[in-house]
């Protein structure tokens, strides 16, 4: 496989002379925010971090994706937070793109698990998981954060928090599609206690899904590297890295991988759980 790289915002504002013309859309089973919008000028702060900001690409919105957040987040040297997460009941997934993140894990006396999470880097948070991170280097660190509110299943025991890297992570090919598309899985499938996927989906140059996806599950697409045009209900859209993608359930969706390198995306969903019988609410709330 190719050297893998990640797209990192670097925030900033354009000149004065650029057109306004751009490829953000907001409509009634997507969103696609491009990462020429995000800028210094939409930039948010949390309560107990230090030296970070952040872009918010998803939050729950009642009648289009309700299950998860997603952030863009950029600490500086020396920030970080010793109390990152104030929901007990939300799980969390890490990814970085850029820099090294200082990830610790527990808060037993002695026994903290410390982890440095290098470009690639992947850390899955239980929820009521104790854990803090810093930067603890001399260049910003950028990187993902997919949060959700862990559905709990009545005789099944919450997933362990664990830390990873891509790298050490092999694809598994679609069938049928000579690896021209593959996906790279950090849990098994099958793992009932998991409520949520966050995976790599990589096409080489040229590969495509080849139908309309048309399924229950919520999406959060951030592109890590390449372009493509993609199929989002009944639209066809180019994107490229830093884009990030976000579809409802049953939005129809395909795509062509484009351009020379690889088109790979981090890709959020919501799976293994039944669907709720109410209106406003998720099994297991």
């Amino acid at each position: 496989m190719s050297e893998r790289t990640y797209w990192a915002t670097h925030g900033g504002h354009p000149p004065q002379t650029d057109l306004l013309t751009d490829r953000a859309m907001f409509k009634e089973a997507y969103a696609v925010i491009p990462r020429g919008t995000q800028r210094d000028i939409v930039t948010s702060f949390l309560p107990f971090w230090e030296g970070t900001r952040l872009w918010v690409l998803a939050r729950p919105l009642t009648g289009f994706a309700e299950t998860f957040s997603q952030y863009l987040m950029e600490v500086s040297p020396g920030g970080g937070s010793d109390k990152p997460e104030e929901d007990p009941d939300a799980e969390s997934v890490l990814f970085v793109m850029e820099g090294s993140l200082e990830l610790t894990l527990g808060d037993e006396p002695g026994g903290d698990d410390i982890h440095t999470l290098n470009p690639g880097g992947y850390a899955f948070i239980s929820p009521g998981e104790t854990w803090t991170v810093h930067n603890r280097g001399s260049e910003e660190v950028r990187f993902m954060w997919v949060r959700k509110r862990y559905q709990k299943v009545a005789g099944i025991e919450k997933p362990e928090s664990f830390v990873t890297n891509e790298q050490d992570v092999e694809p598994t090919p679609m069938p049928g599609t000579e690896g021209r598309w593959a996906t790279s899985r950090f849990v098994d499938p099958a793992d009932v206690r998991h409520d949520m996927h966050v995976t790599i989906v990589t096409f080489q140059p040229g590969g495509i899904i080849p139908f309309a996806e048309t399924h229950v599950m919520e999406h959060g697409l951030y592109v890590l590297e390449g372009q493509a045009v993609y199929r989002l209900n009944e639209d066809w859209v180019e994107v490229q890295e830093g884009d990030f993608m976000w579809l409802r359930a049953f939005c129809p969706q395909a795509c062509y991988a484009g351009g020379p390198k690889p088109f790979r995306y981090l890709l959020y969903k919501d799976v293994n759980r039944h669907a709720p019988l109410s209106l406003g609410g998720h099994a297991g709330r």
